[in-house]
């Protein structure tokens, strides 16, 4: 008996803006960039914590836990059901990772755009002098070359 695949697969979500995420791929994806945030955690509504804080790795282990200390936060995905992006009045978009009746709310502090323009003009700069430096060596290298020659 053969399988055919259908040709009638169903596309893969499509989430702009405001949505619900369950894959954990996903989620580890749309968290890594993030940056600096203001976190708050809440459970069955009650406010138990919040701050500021840097995340510094996202992840899934079922080994590990999420941690959220000293300014960082380490987050493993697998400690959530799902993720929620969400806007604020002002547009902007938060996510909030939800295990029943717990919920961590992760607001962006820094500016993703100007943080990439940012990251790009380092990284062409930094290629750039690296550039030089090599073919500086390489002439010094010739020259070191010309000045051993007997002629």
């Amino acid at each position: 008996m053969s399988y055919e695949k259908s040709s009638h697969q169903l596309p893969a979500p499509c989430i702009i803006d405001f949505g619900t995420i369950i894959n954990k791929d996903d989620i580890r994806r749309l968290l890594n960039d993030l940056g600096r945030v203001r976190y708050v955690h809440t459970v069955d509504g009650k406010l138990l914590s919040q701050g500021e804080g840097w995340i510094v790795e996202v992840f899934a282990d079922p080994n590990q836990a999420t941690i959220v200390a000293n300014h960082k936060l380490y987050i493993n995905v697998l400690s959530f059901d799902y993720l929620k992006i969400e806007q604020s009045t002002d547009n902007e978009s938060y996510f909030n990772l939800i295990q029943d009746s717990r919920q961590l709310r992760l607001i962006p502090l820094t500016n993703s755009l100007l943080d990439f323009d940012a990251s790009q003009k380092l990284d062409a700069d930094a290629l750039e002098a690296m550039v030089t430096q090599v073919l500086s060596a390489r002439w010094d290298v010739q020259l070191d070359d010309d000045d051993d020659c007997p002629f």
